[in-house]
């Protein structure tokens, strides 16, 4: 066994962290306490883990079974939206919940069970309700490529520990882009998984109504791949599952052993205009643009196209939905819910929308399921002509920390903000089809932008083979150059 370095560490994936633990070229207790002492030595300039167990990891690395899985061994950090027992989850607020240290949600058993050694929470805006990770409860996270700008949200946190090199990937998760947008700000790879394919909690609350999902940001492809394995249904639970059950999908590591298998000539629709009419920065368009000529030069086509759906109304769908969820996981707190809710800590944009769920009839929330639903069904269609759509991930680089302000007394820019700088992700996961940000370009004020590559549901596997293929033909940077 020798010693491994920091920038060693830094410079491996998980599945080489892994690989070089069960080779014996080091320890899990080595491994564990690099990955603390980077913690240690980082977080404070980023702000990325807001709760840690450092010291028990360490000490509880010698007991885990390195044949857990491919990935055992390596060290992890779980999104503070999601239960670890180990940690009080306080969901990014001022308001700690009746339950400061719930049981593990099932997606962290699974972590566990697969030998990951957790030993901090993740920084996330408040219920995970916006696109940049500023909660006045722990403060803003920082971009590593640039401290003065936002990692984007809700899994900013996860994404900030990853690019900064503290870990290789990390838990997160997405209810209307919140992988895919931290992915593209912090130069990582981010896949959201298809609805039904991966485990949730078995309520509707938990993943709004089939809305939100879980992953990893991650610097490679091929450890999103093993990590997603990790978590998928073999069985459906709340929704069907969007994989045939048979030999192949059986395989204990179907994605991590095919996400490098050549990929036929696949067409891809481009889309450059901002789904309601939004101004999209230049530096924007040219990663799009890249990102097309790359997958021409690989062979496929490239169409340039206008949006197949209205996302409007599927937007104004979310919102009811996602609002109704807010009220459900907030009003226990508050005896008499309209002035106790006014008087309490919760920042403005989480008391709008709580108050917004409670008056969403059952009526207006089976149309909003049917909004959905309608645009699935479209946008599967288009898929009978198209495999892939390829448009931004958000509408300009990141922006600046204290820009988009959740708990702004002016909701009007609020909104009007939000609603300029984002717009292209929420569709996938009002459809629950699978979505990528892939790292395209690094611009002006050292800043990553991403590119953004949506398929039809079940289609995961052809989304993570264009990645790779990708990432081997145009390697992007690994790690931010804090």
């Amino acid at each position: 066994m020798r010693e491994t370095s920091e920038n060693e560490y830094s410079s491996l994936d998980a599945i080489a962290i892994a690989e070089g633990i069960k080779k014996k070229y080091f320890s899990v207790k080595e491994i564990t306490s690099i990955a603390v002492e980077k913690a240690k030595k980082i977080n404070p300039k980023i702000n990325a883990i807001v709760a840690n167990e450092y010291e028990q990891a360490i000490a509880r690395a010698d007991s885990i079974n390195i044949d857990s899985s491919n990935l055992a061994g390596v060290p992890f950090l779980i999104k503070d939206l999601t239960p670890y027992k180990g940690l009080p989850v306080r969901y990014g607020s001022r308001i700690k919940p009746p339950e400061s240290n719930e049981p593990n949600a099932e997606i962290v058993e699974q972590y566990i069970k697969a030998g990951l050694n957790i030993f901090g929470k993740t920084n996330t805006p408040e219920r995970g309700l916006t696109i940049t990770t500023e909660p006045k409860v722990f403060g803003p996270c920082r971009n590593p490529w640039n401290l003065a700008r936002s990692t984007g949200g809700s899994s900013g946190g996860a994404a900030a520990a990853v690019a900064a090199g503290i870990v290789p990937a990390a838990h997160a998760t997405d209810g209307g882009g919140s992988i895919r947008i931290p992915s593209s700000c912090c130069g990582l790879f981010g896949l959201k998984p298809s609805r039904g394919l991966t485990i949730t909690q078995p309520n509707l609350i938990e993943c709004w109504s089939g809305l939100s999902v879980g992953n990893v940001v991650s610097r490679t492809v091929r450890d999103s791949a093993a990590f997603l394995d990790l978590i998928r249904r073999h069985t459906y639970s709340l929704f069907p599952l969007p994989l045939p059950i048979n030999k192949d999908t059986k395989s204990k590591n179907y994605f991590y052993d095919r996400v490098k298998n050549e990929l036929k000539t696949i067409k891809i629709a481009v889309i450059k205009t901002h789904p309601t009419g939004e101004k999209i920065q230049p530096e924007v368009l040219s990663a799009v643009d890249s990102m097309a000529k790359r997958c021409s030069e690989l062979g496929h086509h490239a169409e340039e196209l206008e949006h197949p759906v209205n996302h409007s109304h599927l937007a104004e769908a979310a919102s009811k939905i996602i609002s109704t969820h807010i009220y459900q996981s907030v009003q226990g707190q508050f005896e008499n819910f309209e002035s106790d809710l006014d008087a309490s800590q919760l920042e403005l944009s989480t008391k709008i929308m709580a108050k917004r769920g409670r008056k969403v009839t059952a009526d207006e929330y089976i149309r909003a399921r049917d909004t959905m639903t309608m645009a699935e069904m479209a946008m599967k269609k288009f898929h009978n002509d198209y495999d892939i759509v390829l448009s931004p991930v958000l509408s300009s680089p990141p922006v600046p920390l204290g820009w988009l302000n959740m708990d702004s007394n002016n909701t009007k820019e609020y909104a009007e903000r939000f609603a300029q700088y984002s717009g292209f992700c929420a569709l996938y996961n009002a459809t629950g089809a699978p979505s990528m940000s892939v790292p395209a370009t690094v611009g002006a004020d050292n800043l990553p932008i991403g590119a953004l590559f949506s398929a039809c549901n079940g289609e995961d596997l052809l989304l993570l083979q264009l990645a790779s293929q990708l990432e081997r033909a145009y390697p992007w940077t690994l790690l931010a150059p804090l």
